[in-house]
Protein backbone atom coordinates (compact mmCIF):
# COMPACT_ATOMS: atom_id res chain seq x y z
CA UNK A 1 0.00 0.00 0.00
CA UNK A 2 1.55 3.36 -0.94
CA UNK A 3 2.60 5.45 2.06
CA UNK A 4 1.03 8.89 2.45
CA UNK A 5 3.11 11.82 1.31
CA UNK A 6 4.42 14.09 4.02
CA UNK A 7 2.53 17.39 4.36
CA UNK A 8 5.62 19.42 3.42
CA UNK A 9 6.34 17.50 0.22
CA UNK A 10 6.88 19.76 -2.81
CA UNK A 11 4.77 19.62 -5.93
CA UNK A 12 5.25 16.45 -7.99
CA UNK A 13 8.76 16.58 -9.42
CA UNK A 14 10.41 14.91 -12.39
CA UNK A 15 13.81 13.43 -11.53
CA UNK A 16 16.48 11.88 -13.76
CA UNK A 17 18.70 9.22 -12.15
CA UNK A 18 21.89 8.36 -14.07
CA UNK A 19 23.65 5.28 -12.67
CA UNK A 20 25.00 2.12 -14.28
CA UNK A 21 23.66 -0.07 -11.42
CA UNK A 22 20.33 -1.11 -12.93
CA UNK A 23 19.10 -2.97 -9.86
CA UNK A 24 19.70 0.07 -7.64
CA UNK A 25 18.01 2.34 -10.18
CA UNK A 26 14.85 0.25 -10.26
CA UNK A 27 14.67 0.09 -6.45
CA UNK A 28 15.07 3.87 -6.14
CA UNK A 29 12.57 4.49 -8.93
CA UNK A 30 9.96 2.37 -7.15
CA UNK A 31 10.52 4.12 -3.82
CA UNK A 32 10.38 7.59 -5.39
CA UNK A 33 7.10 6.71 -7.10
CA UNK A 34 5.61 5.96 -3.67
CA UNK A 35 6.88 9.35 -2.51
CA UNK A 36 5.16 11.18 -5.36
CA UNK A 37 8.18 11.68 -7.64
CA UNK A 38 8.47 10.72 -11.31
CA UNK A 39 11.96 9.22 -11.60
CA UNK A 40 13.34 8.45 -15.06
CA UNK A 41 16.43 6.29 -15.54
CA UNK A 42 19.57 6.36 -17.67
CA UNK A 43 22.52 4.02 -17.26
CA UNK A 44 25.42 5.91 -18.82
CA UNK A 45 26.61 9.43 -19.35
CA UNK A 46 26.17 9.08 -23.08
CA UNK A 47 22.52 8.09 -22.61
CA UNK A 48 21.82 10.59 -19.86
CA UNK A 49 23.41 13.80 -21.15
CA UNK A 50 20.90 14.48 -23.97
CA UNK A 51 18.07 13.88 -21.47
CA UNK A 52 19.53 16.39 -19.00
CA UNK A 53 19.96 19.01 -21.72
CA UNK A 54 16.38 18.52 -22.92
CA UNK A 55 15.20 20.64 -19.99
CA UNK A 56 12.52 18.13 -18.99
CA UNK A 57 13.80 17.42 -15.48
CA UNK A 58 13.62 19.33 -12.20
CA UNK A 59 16.69 17.61 -10.75
CA UNK A 60 19.41 15.17 -11.81
CA UNK A 61 20.86 12.44 -9.57
CA UNK A 62 24.26 11.57 -11.03
CA UNK A 63 26.60 8.72 -10.08
CA UNK A 64 30.25 9.82 -10.05
CA UNK A 65 31.88 6.60 -11.18
CA UNK A 66 30.44 5.15 -14.36
CA UNK A 67 32.14 3.44 -17.32
CA UNK A 68 32.55 5.58 -20.42
CA UNK A 69 31.70 9.18 -19.65
CA UNK A 70 32.29 9.62 -15.93
CA UNK A 71 29.96 11.56 -13.68
CA UNK A 72 32.55 14.34 -13.38
CA UNK A 73 32.93 14.68 -17.15
CA UNK A 74 29.17 14.74 -17.47
CA UNK A 75 28.81 17.38 -14.75
CA UNK A 76 31.25 19.64 -16.62
CA UNK A 77 29.13 19.34 -19.76
CA UNK A 78 25.91 19.96 -17.80
CA UNK A 79 27.22 23.10 -16.12
CA UNK A 80 28.41 24.46 -19.44
CA UNK A 81 24.78 24.47 -20.62
CA UNK A 82 22.36 24.52 -17.68
CA UNK A 83 22.01 25.22 -13.94
CA UNK A 84 19.59 22.33 -13.32
CA UNK A 85 20.07 21.06 -9.74
CA UNK A 86 22.46 18.10 -9.55
CA UNK A 87 22.80 15.66 -6.64
CA UNK A 88 25.94 13.52 -6.87
CA UNK A 89 26.15 9.89 -5.73
CA UNK A 90 29.66 9.23 -4.38
CA UNK A 91 31.40 6.23 -2.85
CA UNK A 92 31.61 6.14 0.93
CA UNK A 93 34.78 7.96 1.99
CA UNK A 94 35.45 9.40 -1.49
CA UNK A 95 36.12 12.90 -0.15
CA UNK A 96 37.99 14.12 -3.23
CA UNK A 97 35.07 13.10 -5.47
CA UNK A 98 32.72 15.11 -3.27
CA UNK A 99 34.89 18.20 -3.25
CA UNK A 100 35.52 18.05 -7.00
CA UNK A 101 31.81 17.58 -7.70
CA UNK A 102 30.88 20.60 -5.59
CA UNK A 103 33.61 22.69 -7.21
CA UNK A 104 32.21 21.77 -10.62
CA UNK A 105 28.76 22.97 -9.58
CA UNK A 106 26.92 20.04 -7.95
CA UNK A 107 24.34 21.15 -5.40
CA UNK A 108 25.03 18.39 -2.90
CA UNK A 109 26.09 14.75 -2.60
CA UNK A 110 24.95 11.51 -1.00
CA UNK A 111 27.38 8.72 -0.12
CA UNK A 112 26.62 5.24 -1.45
CA UNK A 113 25.24 2.98 -0.19
CA UNK A 114 22.43 5.29 0.87
CA UNK A 115 18.90 4.58 1.98
CA UNK A 116 16.09 5.57 -0.41
CA UNK A 117 14.61 7.65 2.40
CA UNK A 118 17.82 9.69 2.73
CA UNK A 119 18.00 10.22 -1.02
CA UNK A 120 14.40 11.46 -1.19
CA UNK A 121 14.97 13.80 1.76
CA UNK A 122 18.07 15.26 0.06
CA UNK A 123 16.21 15.67 -3.25
CA UNK A 124 13.37 17.52 -1.52
CA UNK A 125 15.79 19.80 0.31
CA UNK A 126 17.47 20.80 -2.96
CA UNK A 127 14.16 21.34 -4.75
CA UNK A 128 12.88 23.56 -1.94
CA UNK A 129 16.01 25.66 -2.08
CA UNK A 130 15.88 25.84 -5.86
CA UNK A 131 12.45 27.50 -5.76
CA UNK A 132 10.59 24.46 -7.10
CA UNK A 133 8.30 24.13 -4.09
CA UNK A 134 6.51 27.39 -4.94
CA UNK A 135 7.54 29.01 -1.63
CA UNK A 136 10.05 31.56 -2.89
CA UNK A 137 9.45 35.11 -1.74
CA UNK A 138 8.70 37.60 -4.51
CA UNK A 139 10.37 40.95 -4.98
CA UNK A 140 13.95 42.13 -5.02
CA UNK A 141 16.46 41.94 -2.16
CA UNK A 142 19.50 44.20 -2.31
CA UNK A 143 22.55 45.18 -0.30
CA UNK A 144 25.26 47.40 -1.75
CA UNK A 145 26.21 46.08 -5.20
CA UNK A 146 24.30 42.80 -4.72
CA UNK A 147 20.69 42.26 -5.86
CA UNK A 148 18.60 39.07 -5.74
CA UNK A 149 15.17 38.23 -7.16
CA UNK A 150 14.11 35.06 -5.26
CA UNK A 151 10.95 34.53 -7.31
CA UNK A 152 12.98 34.48 -10.54
CA UNK A 153 16.12 32.85 -9.14
CA UNK A 154 18.16 35.76 -10.51
CA UNK A 155 21.13 37.57 -8.97
CA UNK A 156 23.47 40.37 -10.01
CA UNK A 157 26.61 41.84 -8.49
CA UNK A 158 27.97 45.14 -9.74
CA UNK A 159 25.16 44.96 -12.34
CA UNK A 160 26.64 41.72 -13.74
CA UNK A 161 24.60 38.48 -13.68
CA UNK A 162 25.62 35.73 -11.29
CA UNK A 163 25.06 32.20 -12.57
CA UNK A 164 24.40 30.30 -9.34
CA UNK A 165 23.29 26.78 -8.54
CA UNK A 166 20.20 26.41 -6.39
CA UNK A 167 22.21 25.87 -3.21
CA UNK A 168 24.60 28.72 -4.00
CA UNK A 169 21.63 31.02 -4.53
CA UNK A 170 20.14 29.92 -1.22
CA UNK A 171 23.41 30.52 0.66
CA UNK A 172 23.72 34.00 -0.83
CA UNK A 173 20.06 34.81 -0.12
CA UNK A 174 20.48 33.88 3.55
CA UNK A 175 23.62 36.01 3.85
CA UNK A 176 21.79 38.88 2.16
CA UNK A 177 18.82 38.59 4.49
CA UNK A 178 21.29 38.96 7.40
CA UNK A 179 23.49 41.53 5.64
CA UNK A 180 25.96 43.22 7.96
CA UNK A 181 25.53 40.49 10.59
CA UNK A 182 27.29 37.12 10.89
CA UNK A 183 25.43 33.92 9.99
CA UNK A 184 26.62 30.74 11.67
CA UNK A 185 27.73 27.65 9.75
CA UNK A 186 24.97 25.69 11.46
CA UNK A 187 22.32 28.10 10.17
CA UNK A 188 23.69 27.98 6.63
CA UNK A 189 23.79 24.18 6.64
CA UNK A 190 20.25 23.85 7.94
CA UNK A 191 18.65 26.57 5.82
CA UNK A 192 20.67 26.31 2.59
CA UNK A 193 21.57 22.61 2.43
CA UNK A 194 18.63 21.31 4.45
CA UNK A 195 20.74 19.20 6.80
CA UNK A 196 22.97 19.61 9.84
CA UNK A 197 26.70 20.04 9.50
CA UNK A 198 28.74 16.91 10.17
CA UNK A 199 32.41 16.57 11.12
CA UNK A 200 34.81 17.02 8.19
CA UNK A 201 31.94 18.05 5.87
CA UNK A 202 33.32 20.67 3.47
CA UNK A 203 30.23 21.15 1.32
CA UNK A 204 29.48 24.63 2.63
CA UNK A 205 33.11 25.74 2.25
CA UNK A 206 33.12 24.70 -1.40
CA UNK A 207 29.79 26.44 -2.11
CA UNK A 208 31.09 29.65 -0.49
CA UNK A 209 34.30 29.40 -2.50
CA UNK A 210 32.26 29.07 -5.71
CA UNK A 211 30.12 32.09 -4.80
CA UNK A 212 33.18 34.20 -4.00
CA UNK A 213 34.79 33.22 -7.30
CA UNK A 214 31.66 34.16 -9.25
CA UNK A 215 31.24 37.47 -7.43
CA UNK A 216 34.92 38.40 -7.63
CA UNK A 217 36.55 40.97 -5.36
CA UNK A 218 36.12 44.65 -4.75
CA UNK A 219 38.71 46.93 -6.31
CA UNK A 220 40.46 47.00 -2.94
CA UNK A 221 41.08 43.26 -3.23
CA UNK A 222 38.76 41.78 -0.62
CA UNK A 223 35.72 39.55 -0.90
CA UNK A 224 32.16 40.72 -0.16
CA UNK A 225 31.74 37.55 1.95
CA UNK A 226 33.83 37.71 5.11
CA UNK A 227 34.66 34.74 7.35
CA UNK A 228 34.47 35.56 11.07
CA UNK A 229 36.28 33.11 13.34
CA UNK A 230 33.84 31.38 15.66
CA UNK A 231 30.86 33.33 14.30
CA UNK A 232 30.34 32.23 10.71
CA UNK A 233 30.10 34.38 7.58
CA UNK A 234 28.96 37.91 6.88
CA UNK A 235 28.02 39.82 3.75
CA UNK A 236 29.79 43.19 3.73
CA UNK A 237 29.83 46.25 1.47
CA UNK A 238 32.55 48.60 0.30
CA UNK A 239 33.10 51.51 2.63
Amino acid sequence: MPRPKSPDAPLRSTILLIDDNRELCLALQEYCALEGMDMHLAHSGEEGLPLVLSGRFDLVVLDVRMPGMSGMDMLRKIRARTMVPVLMLTAMGADMDRIQGLELGADDYVAKPCSPRELVARIRAILRRSGLSQDASPGMLSFGELALWPDKHMATFNSQPLHLTGVEFSVLRILLQHAGRPVSRETLYQEALGRPATPFDRALDVHLSNIRRKMGQFDEGWSPIKALRGQGYQLVVRY
